[in-house]
């Protein structure tokens, strides 16, 4: 039998539905919101949350099970299905001695590249069997979602055993031509960098790393990529030039040198996602393309990682596309304004000079 509170997080969940929401907060001293097209609104019909009140709802979420992982950890990253027609990517924490929680809607179908308005170029990565690809971006900018139509496309159309290692599982892939394992971190593995060691013996041809974050995680990317496999996986950077960095940074300096000539050996591209609102309603994505031709693996081995942006930039007949160039084709289709694309933009003064400002 429903609880009171069961009835009315259902509730807060079909206003989600309804108002194609992407996120809803609860959080003790606030009233619940949604964020609604990268903007968060108050839900105003609805009373300030007490300590009780969220706590009440958050139960409503959770396991017994759980609620003592909670107690014991103090957050907790789950997933959430909603009857059958929605999924939750939650996180579940303490502020102020308070419960709150940030519950993230997954759409029920996973998407295309095209249905995404992103290059249909993306599933030449998806294409290949062996190498690293990568998404980045910041938080709630796609890259998730844009792993998993890449997965869905392999799926369709080639026969692959694929291995995917997030936390949590986002979407869940209805297998077609491939055989596909979903393994979750927390419940179903302890780790990435274990679940990604544990991969590399159960005869994967692709494996999706939901976040790379640490070392050990990086490093087994790597060796899996090098040893025959398709990686593809997300880090939280704004640029190409700056995942790679990020990646060579993360390793001791004796080790540099070496990661770097594995990172050109391997390295298929880099595509960094921000969605940016759109004019009339909604968000649309903008990017910038890394492909890993001759000169980027030489760049990278040569330790010239500043120069890659250049190299974007002059290879546009190659697929290369850098983010202010696509922001300001966006600005030509009038699908975005030119406040929002210099707003985003990494180099709003180049983007100025595109823009014919």
């Amino acid at each position: 039998m429903k609880n009171n509170y069961q009835t009315e997080l259902e509730e807060f969940l079909e206003i989600v539905a309804k108002h194609n929401a992407s996120d809803l907060h609860f959080s003790v001293g606030k009233r619940p919101a949604i964020r609604v097209d990268g903007q968060l609104t108050e839900l105003t019909k609805y009373p300030i949350l007490s300590g009780e009140h969220a706590e009440g709802l958050i139960y409503a979420l959770l396991t017994e099970e759980q609620k003592q992982r909670v107690f014991s950890e103090k957050e907790l990253d789950f997933s959430y299905s909603y009857k059958e027609k929605a999924r939750f990517r939650i996180n579940v924490f303490y502020q102020r001695g308070y419960l709150s929680a940030a519950l993230r809607f997954l759409p029920p179908k996973i998407k295309t590249v095209k249905e995404l308005n992103l290059p249909q170029f993306l599933e030449k990565f998806a294409a290949h069997s062996q190498g690293f690809f990568l998404v980045v971006g910041p938080t709630g900018h796609g890259k998730t979602t844009t792993l998993a139509a890449l997965i869905d496309y392999i799926n369709h159309h080639f026969n692959k055993h694929i291995v995917t290692i997030e936390d949590p599982i986002e979407y869940i892939f209805e297998q077609d031509k491939c055989l596909i394992e979903q393994r979750e971190v927390g419940s179903d593995t302890k780790s990435f960098a274990r679940a990604l060691r544990s991969a590399l013996r159960q005869d994967p041809d692709v494996i999706m790393v939901g976040e790379m974050r640490d070392l050990e995680t990086i490093s087994t990317a790597l060796t899996a990529a090098e040893t025959g496999h398709l990686v593809l996986a997300t880090l939280h950077t704004n640029n190409a030039a700056q995942t790679i960095d990020r990646i060579i940074d993360s390793f001791p300096a004796e080790a540099k040198n070496q990661v770097r000539a594995q990172l050109a050996a391997t390295l298929l591209g880099v595509v960094s996602e921000r969605l940016i609102p759109r004019v009339g309603g909604g968000r649309i994505p903008a990017i910038e393309l890394m492909i890993a031709n001759s000169a980027v693996r030489n760049l990278i081995r040569e330790g010239k990682i500043y120069q890659i942006d250049l190299v974007i930039e002059t290879s546009m007949d190659q697929g290369m596309m850098s983010l202010n160039r696509y922001l300001s084709e966006l600005v030509h289709k009038e699908q975005i304004s030119v406040e929002n694309a210099e707003l985003y933009s990494l180099n709003p003064s180049d983007l100025k000079m595109l823009l014919g400002k």
